[in-house]
């Protein structure tokens, strides 16, 4: 959707962005303005009010005007959707501009690490983790995705074999070649110009997949950065 007039002000008035990264395992954040990046580790047992107060913690000290925010779920009103599967409950409807008391912009965490990941043209974003993150972003206009869950063969999905499941049940060599034709077959189905395959995962894979680049982990950061400083994005 198109910037709404009070966000595009804050935007252009905005001079530091605070970048979360929220995982199932830590929460990081970092600067826009640079400097060094916290982390706290988070776990079943986070709620939605002890990861603002970890942030706030982490980040005494520092100044900054507005937040971006990667959340590891669906989004809506820029609020969660749904409690994430890794993290305790209570996180759904969330109001996190009023926990943090600044403006937020919160997106799906494959978003935010598709837009720091962004360099033109017709994107689609995979991310090897726990599950399988995707996002597209099409001409600056911002795609979050669930494809993790659609039917793939043996009546599993794409993630119970390119997840973190599937690395675990079939080994390495199988879960490869399982990127390896997943990718294929969603290049052929959304035609991207380009693929960036990230999350924790990337780095067992000892060759790229055809047309795909590997990604950048800190660059969830920069995506963090990029929702509030660049103003032809469209979320």
């Amino acid at each position: 959707m198109d910037m709404p007039t009070e966000d595009a002000k804050a935007s252009q008035e905005a001079k530091t962005v605070l970048a979360i990264d929220l995982g199932g395992s830590h929460v990081k954040v970092h600067l826009s303005t640079g400097g060094e990046k916290r982390s706290v580790v988070s776990g079943a047992g986070m709620t939605p009010d002890a990861m603002v107060k970890a942030v706030t913690d982490m980040a005494a000290g520092w100044t900054y005007d507005v937040i971006g925010m990667g959340y590891p779920g669906a989004i809506s009103d820029n609020k969660p959707a749904l409690d994430p599967h890794n993290l305790a409950a209570g996180w759904k409807g969330y109001d996190f501009e009023k926990a943090f008391g600044k403006p937020v912009r919160l997106v799906n965490d494959a978003l935010m690490q598709a837009i720091g990941s962004y360099d033109g043209g017709r994107m689609l974003f995979l991310g090897l983790g726990t599950g399988l993150g995707a996002a597209m972003v099409a001409d600056n206009v911002c795609l979050p995705m669930e494809l993790a869950h659609l039917p793939y063969k043996k009546k599993q999905t794409f993630e119970d074999f390119v997840g973190q499941r599937g690395l675990d049940a079939h080994g390495k060599s199988s879960w490869r070649k399982s990127v390896t034709d997943v990718t294929a077959r969603l290049k052929a189905a959304l035609q991207p110009d380009y693929i960036i395959i990230g999350g924790g995962n990337v780095d067992k894979l000892k060759i790229m997949p055809e047309d795909c680049r590997r990604g950048d982990n800190e660059n969830a950061f920069l995506g963090g950065f990029r929702i509030w400083l660049n103003p032809t994005l469209k979320l």
